[in-house]
């Protein structure tokens, strides 16, 4: 059918002449401004045109607004009060421009404009809200998506970035930034773009950033709950598919671990919290739904128990079975390989699986059973998440959900986590705490060095010599360190009291006072210790129970008093045991109150108000054994405690104490100062030993690690010390120390004895002609006066 012109008529407001104009039915209401423009010389964007009461949109058709032959429309300028007519004017301009582009009637140059016009207005005010509600998101998406040729692809790529880089950079009041990222989203899903497609993963990313809460708040609340929760699906495919890729090639990180865990943290956690507040499960509603009206918070409900819960507890089925088996597959590489640790941190894409599990335990904690099922999975593969918090986690990773279940961890991971809450260490020479020690005065004149000194000094390094010995360095300091601990824990100073059924185990002793500076001294102790942990050196003292309770934040019970104090903690089990009608018959006599002895001085000590008149029966027999255990162990040593945690804090720094020990088992602490209590192995001693000077096959070799074998536990333990300075090997033997041990050829005729240097760990002696001579000479050195005053270095 041809095409027909139509002729209208124009005429301007408020006075003005009439124009006649014609124009073909396709022709758009921003072409006929063009030429209005081009007659008036005034500029299409200050010009609207008004037909049947309505303004007509720029890229609307003639045929598409009813204008028929005669038709008369009106020509109105924008008013310049209320509003915002510069926006308005600007947007109209460019719609006009992009319908143009959309159909092809213009060239690339029309594209740049739009660029200059999106650059310099977007924060003017009105610009966003007009733009959103214009065609213009539309028309930027569908010229995105259009085939790569003529730039126009890219000119509106540009556009659509600077827009979301707006968005995440400036807090907008009042503008909807969120609906504006949201819009892109929707319109380029629309025209074809999958989540692989850059622009949409950008835009879908500046909503999450938005919805974190980093954005503008009010502009949240401009996104429908149901509008977030349906970007869940497709976020759990996209993690699936670079889950898939990570166990094929792990030490390749994908863009689905790392821009897609960042946009699914931030959606699942909107759509968690929703789904709490509806279940009950937070007291207070969130910011978003505190605003909203009965209306969206009724079809937030009904949403809430048919999909979109769904969605959640679909995520959680199908990644947690994906973890499970990222899990079995890291298993299966690892068990080839010789040096466990370092290959889990060379496979960077496994560093990621941390953060997944991180968001699963957020989501179980809405569902029945679902963490249950968590922790159980978490169980199973216990020695791989313990692998990978002990390769991947520092100390800017967010891991404190791993407390919630410490037993999915293994004695390593803990470890590591625990040593996290030290400073960094970074030692500066300058700052060093220098001290020179008099063996013979060593807790005083160590007191009086450590207790004065600032945190920082001694967290920076310690610089250490006895006086009158040559031997200075990183050996020397682990000698001081094991001395001084068994100088401080020496039940003869009185600040510490050994357990009666182990006397490796102490507590703060209650009668501590007898010493007038007692309390400085504690908090000496915790410095040491603290110092200890932080340098990795063992010390060969363990805490008792009731003390690392205490430390940890945790209250004493009846079984935490086992070790402490056996014959207390027999007499409260059978107060506890013993049948009710003994206990009220008064057979036993108990009040609550307590003996002390303290110096020789008994006195009564009431457990509460009045307690000496308060008969034990068996209805308040298990108040009395807690205050009995409270008194006996936490008020009478609650000082001690305090002076000791304070000195174990100086060290920590910014850390919290309480946190340090929450992240370990007391087994795990006994292993960190104590040591392995193994015998020594010497197939591990000669495994882990190199040689210079020497070759393992040479006779002088094969004649030491004969005479080795031969020592007795404690030759051994003497020998290493003599060698290294370490008195107590790490839990996981010479694995467990800094480096290598050498074993070094010197140049000294044989009547000379063995050497050692202990910061480097050698060990040197010349080519002895016999095995009977070498034997002799070893003899010698591992007697244990010489190896407590040698003085090696």
């Amino acid at each position: 059918r041809p095409m027909t012109q139509k002729q209208f008529f124009v005429r301007p407001l408020p006075a003005g002449r009439s124009m006649v104009m014609t124009g073909y039915p396709e022709e758009t209401v921003g072409s006929v401004l063009y030429r209005i423009e081009y007659a008036t010389r005034v500029p299409m964007a200050e010009q609207r045109l008004i037909y049947k009461g309505k303004q007509l949109q720029l890229d609307k058709t003639l045929e598409e607004c009813g204008i028929e032959n005669d038709s008369n429309l009106h020509l109105v300028a924008y008013l310049r009060s209320g509003g915002h007519p510069a926006a308005s004017r600007i947007i109209d301009y460019m719609v006009a421009v992009l319908s143009h582009v959309r159909r092809g009637d213009t060239v690339r140059y029309d594209l740049r404009i739009i660029k200059v016009l999106v650059s310099r207005h977007f924060l003017v005010p009105g610009f966003a809200e007009l733009f959103m509600d214009s065609k213009a998101p539309m028309l930027l998406a569908s010229l995105y998506t259009s085939p790569p040729t003529g730039g126009d692809r890219d000119y509106a790529g540009y556009c659509i970035s600077y827009i979301m880089n707006c968005c995440r950079a400036k807090n907008l009041q009042g503008v909807s930034v969120a609906a504006a990222a949201l819009e892109f989203c929707k319109q380029l899903k629309k025209f074809g773009c999958g989540c692989e497609d850059n622009m949409y993963s950008s835009c879908r990313s500046t909503l999450g950033f938005l919805l974190q809460g980093t954005g503008n708040g009010s502009a949240k609340r401009t996104v429908s709950f149901g509008d977030v929760a349906s970007f869940v699906p497709e976020l759990v495919d996209r993690l699936i598919l670079g889950l898939n890729w990570s166990m094929k090639c792990p030490t390749t990180l994908t863009k689905p671990l790392v821009v897609e865990i960042v946009d699914f943290g931030v959606f699942v956690a909107t759509v968690r919290r929703r789904v709490m507040v509806d279940q009950g499960l937070e007291e207070v509603l969130s910011d978003e739904i505190e605003k909203c009206n009965a209306g969206e918070m009724h079809e937030v409900k009904g949403q809430l128990f048919e999909e979109h819960v769904d969605f959640l507890r679909i995520a959680f089925v199908r990644l947690l079975s994906k973890m499970s088996e990222c899990f079995h597959v890291m298993a299966q590489r690892l068990a080839d390989k010789e040096h466990e640790r370092s290959n889990v941190v060379g496979n960077i894409a496994w560093g990621k699986y941390l953060r997944i599990l991180k968001e699963l335990y957020e989501i179980s904690k809405v569902f029945h059973d679902a963490e249950e099922q968590f922790w159980r999975i978490l169980m199973y593969h216990r020695n791989m998440l313990s692998a990978l918090i002990v390769g991947f986690v520092n100390r800017g990773f967010d891991h404190q959900w791993i407390l919630a279940n410490k037993n999915v961890t293994n004695f390593e991971c803990r470890r590591h986590l625990a040593m996290l809450q030290f400073p960094c260490a970074e030692e500066d020479y300058e700052l060093f705490q220098e001290m020179l020690i008099d063996r013979s005065k060593l807790l005083a004149e160590s007191f009086e060095y450590i207790g004065r000194a600032e945190p920082e000094t001694l967290r920076s390094g310690l610089f250490m010599e006895f006086k009158n010995e040559q031997a200075t360095g990183p050996g020397v300091t682990r000698e001081w360190f094991v001395l001084v601990c068994h100088e401080i824990f020496n039940p003869q100073n009185a600040l510490f009291v050994a357990c009666p059924n182990d006397c490796r185990r102490f507590y703060p002793n209650p009668a501590s006072k007898v010493h007038p500076r007692h309390l400085e001294y504690f908090r000496f102790a915790g410095r040491i210790i603290a110092l200890a942990l932080m340098k990795k050196v063992q010390v060969g003292i363990v805490f008792d129970r009731v003390f690392f309770m205490q430390l940890a934040g945790n209250n004493v019970i009846l079984e935490d008093i086992r070790d402490a104090d056996p014959f207390l903690y027999r007499s409260c089990k059978l107060i506890l045991e013993m049948h009710a009608d003994f206990i009220d018959s008064d057979a036993l006599g108990l009040t609550f109150v307590r003996e002390v002895e303290v110096l020789g001085c008994r006195k009564v000590v009431e457990l509460c108000p009045d307690g000496k008149s308060l008969v034990v029966n068996s209805k308040n027999r298990e108040k009395y054994v807690d205050l009995l255990i409270k008194n006996c162990f936490v008020t009478s040593i609650s000082d001690q405690v305090s002076h000791f945690a304070k000195g174990f804090a100086d060290i920590l720094s910014n850390s919290k104490l309480e946190q340090f020990f929450q992240w370990l088992e007391l087994e795990d602490l006994d292993w960190m100062l104590h040591g392995s209590e193994n015998t020594i192995s010497v197939d591990d001693w000669k495994a882990h030993t190199k040689y210079k000077g020497y070759k393992e096959t040479d006779h002088q070799i094969s004649w030491f690690w004969e005479i080795v074998g031969r020592m007795s536990a404690k030759q051994r333990k003497d020998l290493l010390f003599f060698w290294t300075s370490v008195r107590y090997l790490p839990v996981e033997g010479f694995r467990g120390l800094a480096s290598h041990l050498s074993i070094c050829r010197s140049v000294q005729p044989d009547n000379h004895l063995p050497t050692s240097h202990t910061c480097f760990f050698e060990l040197c002696f010349p080519r002895y002609s016999s095995m009977a001579v070498m034997q002799d000479r070893l003899e010698v050195i591992t007697q244990e006066h010489i190896g407590l005053s040698f003085g090696t270095g």
